[in-house]
C-alpha cells in the first residue's frame, strides 16, 4: 500500500478548567459561541459541558499533525482564556465529580443518558482518536484484526488518568475502565472480511441492539462514515509531543502490517482474553508493568516491548517521514507518561490543584 494512502486524522476531548478552583466547568457553550468563526467544524461539544472535542482536518503525515494540533489548541486555548478558563488534555480531571457536571443539551446525549443511565452519567473521561485511512474495505478489517494484538502496547503510552475523584486509583488510565462499563466496548471482534463484518452490524440492527454503526465503541473499529479504521483506546494525552510520537507509532504500525500483506505474511493473531490480560496490565501499570509475549510465554517489561516495535517499523518510518518523532518515544520511555507525570507531583506537593496546574501548562506545551 502506497504510504500516501495512509492519511491521519486526530480527534481530541480536553477539560475545560476554572483557574481558580482547577475544576471543571461548564462553560463550552460559551467558548463554542465566542469561537464560532475561528473553529469552523473543527471543535464542538461532547456528551458534558465541561468537555470540548477539537478534530483535525486528513493529514498527510505526522509533520500536519503537529501543526493541526498546535493549531487547535491554541485556538482552542485562546477562546477559552477569553471566557475566563483554561483547557486540559488528560484522560480524567484529578478530582471534580460527574455528579457536579452538567450534560450537553440535544437529542444525542439525551438519547445516551436515557438509555445508559448511571452508566452515561459517569462518562466524566476524556480520549483521543487516531484515524489512519486505509481506502479498501477488506484490508480495513485485516488491519483491524492485527493491529489489536498492539492495543496495549500503544495505549500504555498514553496513560494519563491515575486520579478518579480526589483518590489515586492505583491504575494508570482509569478512563478505560470507566468507559468498559458501556457495552460494546474494549477490544474488537475478529471478522474475516467486510462482508462478515456487515453482516454482524445488520444482526444489530435488525434485532434493535443499536440504530446505527456508530453505537460500536471498540478499542478499533473500521470508521462507519469515513474510510478510515479509528484506534479509539487512549487516554487524552497531555503533551502534543506525546501525542505525535504516539500518532506516528499508529501509522507506522499500519504501515508494516501492510507491507506484510503485500508480501503474503500477516502477524499471528492471538485469543482476545489472552491480550485482554495484557491491555489490563497495561491500564493497570502503564510503562512501569510487564506483558505477556505470547510467542515466549513469558513477561517482558513493557518499556522493552515497545523498543522491539519500534525496531519492527524501522525500515518503514523513512518512507512515512516521522522517524524524528517515533524517536520521541525514546524519551517517553526514559520520563514516562503523563499519569506518570501527575503521580509524581502529587507525591511532591500533596495537592491536586498542583496536578491540574502542571496539566494546563503541559497541554499548551510548545503550543504558544
Amino acid at each position: 500500500m502506497n504510504p500516501n494512502e495512509l492519511t491521519i486524522g486526530v480527534e481530541e476531548e480536553y477539560q475545560i478548567i476554572d483557574p481558580e478552583t482547577r475544576e471543571l466547568t461548564s462553560y463550552v457553550g460559551k467558548i463554542l459561541d465566542q469561537g464560532a468563526t475561528i473553529f469552523r467544524d473543527q471543535v464542538k461539544p461532547e456528551f458534558m459541558q465541561s468537555q470540548i472535542e477539537i478534530g483535525s482536518n486528513i493529514c498527510q503525515n505526522v509533520s500536519e499533525v503537529r501543526q493541526e494540533l498546535l493549531h487547535l489548541r491554541r485556538s482552542v486555548h485562546n477562546v477559552a482564556s477569553e471566557t475566563g478558563c483554561r483547557i486540559v488534555a488528560a484522560g480524567t480531571h484529578p478530582f471534580s465529580r460527574w455528579h457536579d457536571q452538567v450534560v450537553t443539551e440535544g437529542a444525542r446525549y439525551k438519547a445516551l443518558k436515557d438509555k445508559y443511565e448511571l452508566l452515561a452519567n459517569r462518562l466524566l473521561i476524556f480520549g483521543m482518536h487516531v484515524h489512519i485511512g486505509i481506502p479498501d474495505h477488506d484490508l480495513r478489517i485485516d488491519i483491524m484484526k492485527q493491529m489489536t494484538y498492539f492495543a496495549p502496547h500503544i495505549s500504555a503510552l498514553a496513560t494519563s488518568s491515575p486520579f478518579w475523584f480526589g483518590r489515586k486509583t492505583g491504575l494508570k488510565s482509569y478512563r478505560s475502565v470507566v468507559f468498559e462499563n458501556l457495552p460494546r466496548t474494549g477490544l474488537p471482534e475478529y471478522f474475516d472480511s467486510w462482508k462478515e463484518y456487515s453482516n454482524y452490524i445488520k444482526l444489530l440492527q435488525v434485532t434493535k441492539t443499536i440504530d446505527e454503526p456508530t453505537k460500536i465503541w471498540w478499542d478499533i473499529r473500521p470508521h462507519p462514515k469515513f474510510p478510515t479504521v479509528e484506534f479509539r483506546f487512549c487516554d487524552c494525552t497531555t503533551k502534543v509531543d506525546e501525542v505525535v510520537a504516539i500518532v506516528a507509532l499508529t501509522q507506522a504500525l499500519v504501515a508494516k502490517l501492510c507491507q506484510l500483506r503485500r508480501r503474503n505474511q500477516t502477524w499471528r493473531i492471538y485469543r482476545r482474553s489472552l491480550i485482554a490480560e495484557n491491555k489490563w496490565r497495561s491500564v493497570k501499570d502503564g510503562l512501569d508493568g510487564k506483558l505477556i509475549d505470547f510467542g515466549k510465554k513469558k513477561e517482558v517489561p513493557l518499556r522493552l516491548l515497545i523498543q522491539e516495535i519500534v525496531e519492527l517499523v524501522d525500515d518503514v518510518v523513512d518512507e512515512l517521514g516521522s522517524r524524528k518523532e517515533i524517536e520521541y518515544i525514546e524519551q517517553m520511555l526514559k520520563n514516562g507518561t503523563s499519569a506518570d507525570r501527575q503521580l509524581r507531583k502529587y507525591e511532591e506537593t500533596g495537592n491536586m490543584k498542583d496536578v491540574v496546574d502542571m496539566l494546563i501548562d503541559e497541554t499548551m506545551e510548545s503550543c504558544l
